[in-house]
């Protein structure tokens, strides 16, 4: 399937049907650079939001609202916005993809930060598998990761799974899976292949934003858990999954 750049466009900004989504994600698993490209318009997304959100919520100067110069004004704030908005386009583009659409892999941390502050808050479709057909999920991810995959269970630290996606990353297919305590609060486990096969299985902390992230190495794999939750409890909870994936 060949994939334009006006449709990577569209799936980052969720605006592809479901079954046009699915392609596009099939190829990006199995097109590192096309992946790495998403991978940073989502990292511009995110910086734009972070840089002019505040703005938007920022009341509107009493100079704006004089009747005999509103008008004008008001095209001059627009056109000021949109310059803005330009320049911190320009910037991050430039910052997150080199020449000729070369990039810069964000950390482990910092991919597996973004992919859960992308989808967590989600409230109808937070997964694309749900945790009733677990198996299946499990099955389909580690086909398209190539190794056998497990979610863990986290009923004991006070998490039930949700379910679980098939991500893009720098380095071809990513599996999510995703958890939600009682209140309704979501953590997920991003599982990547690494370059190199090692062993470097000590944790690793990270705090992104408001996102939490312990992850670490173990063999072809990153693993990384992510979640808006209190450093101590995250780790009790890494604790737990590594133990089930190393038993």
């Amino acid at each position: 399937m060949k994939v334009t750049e006006h449709e990577l466009h569209a799936y980052v900004d969720e605006g592809l049907a479901p079954p046009a989504r699915r392609e596009v994600e099939a190829h990006l698993a199995e097109h590192a650079e096309d992946a790495a490209r998403v991978q940073a318009y989502r990292e511009q997304n995110a910086a734009l939001r972070a840089a002019f959100d505040p703005v938007l919520n920022e009341p509107i100067p009493d100079r704006l609202r004089r009747i005999d110069t509103t008008r004008r004004s008001t095209r001059i704030a627009v056109a000021a916005g949109w310059l803005a908005v330009g320049a911190a386009v320009g910037w991050f583009a430039h910052a997150l993809v080199g020449v000729r659409g070369g990039l810069t892999p964000p950390s482990l941390a910092r991919q597996a930060a973004i992919a859960h502050a992308v989808y967590s808050p989600e409230i109808r479709h937070p997964v694309e598998v749900g945790a009733a057909e677990q198996e299946h999920l499990v099955n389909w991810l580690s086909k398209r990761l190539g190794a056998k995959l497990k979610a863990p269970l986290l009923a004991a630290e006070g998490f039930e799974l949700v379910g679980g996606r098939l991500l893009p990353g720098p380095g071809g297919a990513v599996a999510q899976f995703m958890y939600q305590d009682a209140r309704g609060k979501r953590l997920t486990l991003y599982v990547t292949r690494v370059e190199s096969a090692q062993r470097d299985t000590a944790f690793r902390f990270s705090q992104e934003d408001r996102v939490a992230v312990f992850y670490w190495i173990d063999g072809p794999f990153g693993y990384a858990l992510s979640g808006e939750f209190a450093k101590s409890q995250l780790l009790e909870v890494a604790t737990a999954v590594y133990k089930q994936l190393n038993p």
